[in-house]
């Protein structure tokens, strides 16, 4: 939020220096993230000077250029050469002397210099009205009043303004002070507890009057909950044009582009107040009428950015006397209702909307506002009347007319403030200081709080409507503390603690994981668990009915819970492709949330997701990509990390893998890996192949750990290796071969190993060749030929009955 120091210094007499005053609104939890200087003019017209046309001669070697002599006012006259075609003896005019800096379009400044133009010297410039950043033509240069002095800066002339701005980053709970009269209010109760006291002064409206009653509008409020106050009055014979330069000085400050006189009012008033306020074309209210009503759902409604919106039927809406739709209540207008031109008459509107029904709609069609940006954090209900009655003022000082009606006010239940109860005993306690009685009342009479009762214990008050965050003793106690100031309360160097209880168990097999993980090139990540909606179409096995959707999202794009943790990892993957880091190795632990008609559900995943080259390419290694065989490796040494042996491997039923497998100990399923499936990888615009894996964690823990590793010492005696070339049908899989070893010879073979697999138009048809190693060793004796032939004899005789293989 900015806010515009000399605007708060119409609400509050301050003198202090802009970094003095941050300070304090810091302190008071108004937290100044920057102070800008703003100009009205780019450069304030420093150097520019009235000067007065003494002589204008023709050029003697351009027949476009002129020579002049020019009063600066110093007794000293200069010779400027002119291209001007407009420029004349006797004329005043406004130069720009040696050294001054003028700005373009773009902002980008050059300096005036000496120089000479055609053989002739020129000491300075005389300068058109968009060379000065006061307009846009160019037609030639600024003649000004004649009665002006020669060597008047100019900034006193056009009546330049510097102005300083704050960069507020505003709370939501501190609705009270989203306006510049809010912001002085605050300030105000600090300078106080500075033995500074100043009065704050609020717009007078004692001058408003009824000037007749000859466009009066019927007001109709349907939905008294979505809208408790609506207040509105007419205005006739303005005249739509330019907002005077004051009121645009204030708006540009803050970042406002000046539109017109009306809708400049209505911006003014919503960032001097905080109310926000809405001009209708009269003439375009059918009926006489306006209603506050809802619309079935799918009404069209085309918004001022000429984009058509499909209602909802809990969007609030401003409609005229024939139920057309001319505003979305608290949030935009209409396209074809607002001020234009042409507009000589306008209904004004200023109303209390309730914040939840706004921000439902304002979120529901994507727009941010600043009118929704105050209606959904709370607005002063008692201020709405005062309001409107100040934008008529305003709008008959800028545009003219006449009020032509009386203020309509439809508020049939008045809202009223909460009362609370501050007991002193416990403000002692949770400030950890006591502050003396007296500061507290005063602190609490510069916030506007009322006392009703004032006891030893504590005291009755009364919340003003506008503090829409202060509800419970704690919130005044809040109050009470940060306009004190929190480094003034005194506290203990003594420093206590707690332990939490944790699972320590839970705990150190996951250091043992992620100790592992990173000892092989991976790096955790933490992703968001809210996530899109929409990305359960992405697989079958993901049920929206399970969704746990959020009451109030921040956006679409964090709607609902996440049920798998695929998405978003996909999600930090591109992100590092999308920053030339394709290479990448991530784990997460995290968990998935999903509903049931039993109840809500939260299971504890961790997931690795692989891309890209395994290690960095070098001079002396090879880049080698990963693929499935790599990440079942990873997997695997984790799950014999904890202990977990003889793993069975199925084909997954997990519909996000192009190929995959499951790991399962028994009937446990311990972990889905695979290929992600290329459709899923274009939604997230991945072109490359991402291996994924998912850990049941919880069933992770019921088996990790728990079996028994055997640590025996190394070997004394050499192994021996032999191979077979076996021919195979193509259905058999090494899988088999592997089982049938094992069962043939249990004792010495330790390992078996495929090291190539042919298949080509040399076999019979239906075959395949498998080269396959077996390692054999006595950890008692060297074997001989003799018992090792027996070994292979025995190994050849299982394959060629189990599976029907040949020796090559």
């Amino acid at each position: 939020m900015k806010i515009s120091y000399n605007w708060l210094k119409q609400f509050l007499k301050v003198d202090w220096e802009a970094e003095k005053t941050g300070e304090l609104l810091t302190d008071l939890g108004l937290e100044v993230e920057g102070i800008e200087t703003v100009e009205s003019i780019k450069g304030s017209l420093e150097g520019i000077v009235v000067g007065k046309v003494l002589t204008c001669v023709q050029h003697p070697n351009a027949d476009r250029l002129r020579i002049t002599t020019v009063d600066l006012g110093n007794g000293d006259p200069v010779q400027i050469v002119c291209g001007a075609p407009n420029v004349a003896a006797g004329q005043t005019v406004p130069v720009a002397t040696i050294g001054t800096l003028l700005y373009d379009d773009n902002g980008e400044s050059f300096k005036i210099k000496k120089g000479k133009i055609r053989g002739e010297e020129s000491f300075g410039m005389i300068c058109a009205e968009d060379e000065l950043g006061l307009g846009s033509s160019h037609d030639g240069i600024m003649v000004l009043d004649e009665t002006l002095k020669a060597g008047t800066p100019a900034a006193e002339v056009f009546n330049i303004e510097k102005d300083e701005v704050f960069e507020i980053g505003l709370t939501p709970n501190r609705a009270d002070a989203m306006s510049h009269y809010g912001t002085a209010r605050d300030l105000r109760a600090g300078l106080i507890q500075n033995d500074i006291s100043l009065e704050l002064i609020s717009p007078s409206v004692t001058d408003f009057h009824v000037d007749d009653r000859s466009l009066r509008f019927d007001v109709v409020v349907e939905d008294v909950e979505k809208a408790p106050r609506y207040v509105g009055l007419t205005i006739s014979d303005i005249v739509v044009k330019d907002s005077p330069d004051w009121m645009q000085n204030r708006l540009k400050a803050i970042g406002l582009k000046p539109i017109n006189n009306i809708v400049d009012v209505t911006n003014y008033v919503l960032h001097e107040l905080g109310q926000p306020l809405h001009a209708f074309d009269a003439s375009k209210i059918k009926g006489n009428k306006v209603i506050v009503k809802t619309l079935p759902s799918g009404t069209k409604f085309v918004t001022l950015d000429e984009v058509e919106r499909e209602l909802h039927e809990e969007d609030l809406m401003i409609c005229d006397g024939n139920e057309n739709p001319m505003c979305i209540a608290g949030v935009f207008g209409g396209l074809t209702s607002g001020v234009s031109e042409n507009t000589t008459s306008i209904f004004l509107e200023s109303a209390y909307f309730n914040p939840v029904a706004v921000r439902k709609t304002a979120k529901r069609h994507a727009l941010n506002t600043d009118a929704s940006f105050r209606f959904e954090r709370g607005i002063d209900p008692n201020i709405t009347e005062y309001a409107i009655k100040r934008a008529a003022n305003l709008i008959l000082e800028v545009a003219g007319g006449k009020v032509s009606s009386e203020v309509m006010d439809y508020y049939p239940t008045k809202m009223e403030p909460n009362q609370v109860f501050l007991s002193f005993e416990k403000m002692d306690r949770l400030i950890g200081a006591k502050i003396p009685r007296e500061t507290v009342k005063n602190i609490l009479a510069s916030l506007d709080i009322k006392f009703n009762s004032v006891t030893d214990g504590g005291i009755g008050l009364t919340i003003p409507a506008y503090r829409v965050d202060v509800t419970r003793e704690a919130d005044v106690i809040e109050e009470i503390l940060r306009v004190y100031g929190y480094n003034n309360v005194e506290f203990s160097h003594k420093l206590n603690t707690s332990i939490a209880f944790s699972d320590v168990d839970n705990v150190k097999i996951e250091n043992v994981i992620s100790n592992q993980l990173v000892s092989q090139g991976f790096n955790e990540t933490m992703a968001n668990s809210l996530t899109k909606a929409n990305y359960l179409s992405l697989t079958e096995m993901l049920n929206e009915t399970n969704n746990v959707a959020m009451l109030n999202p921040l956006s679409n794009d964090l709607g609902v819970m996440r049920q798998s943790m695929l998405f978003s990892g996909l999600e930090s993957v591109i992100y590092n492709i999308n920053r030339k880091n394709s290479s990448v190795k991530f784990f997460e632990f995290g968990k998935t949330y999903h509903k049931y008609e039993s109840g809500y559900s939260e299971q504890k995943h961790l997931t690795l997701f692989v891309s890209g080259n395994r290690t960095k390419e070098r001079w002396n290694v090879t880049a080698q990509t990963s693929d499935f065989f790599y990440l079942k490796g990873v997997v695997i040494a984790l799950l014999q990390r904890l202990g977990i042996q003889k793993i069975k491997t199925t084909p997954t039923k997990n519909d996000v893998f192009s190929e995959g497998i499951t790991l399962s100990l028994g009937k446990i399923k311990l972990v889905d890996l695979g290929v992600v499936k290329q459709s899923i990888n274009k939604e997230f615009g991945i072109k490359q192949e991402v291996l994924f894996a998912d850990f049941n964690w919880e069933n992770l823990l019921k088996v990790g750990g728990k079996s028994s590793i055997n640590v025996s010492g190394l070997p004394k005696f050499p192994a021996v290796k032999r191979d077979f070339a076996l021919l195979l049908d193509k259905e058999t899989t090494f899988g088999e071969i592997y089982n049938l070893a094992f069962q043939a010879e249990k004792n010495l073979l330790k390992d078996v190993d495929l090291f190539d697999v042919y298949e080509g138009d040399k076999l019979p048809e239906g075959k395949k060749s498998y080269a396959v190693s077996f390692l054999l060793q006595d950890e008692n004796k060297t074997l001989n030929d003799k018992q090792i032939d027996k070994i292979m004899q025995k190994l050849q005789h299982t394959f060629e009955k189990n599976v029907g293989a040949t020796l090559r």
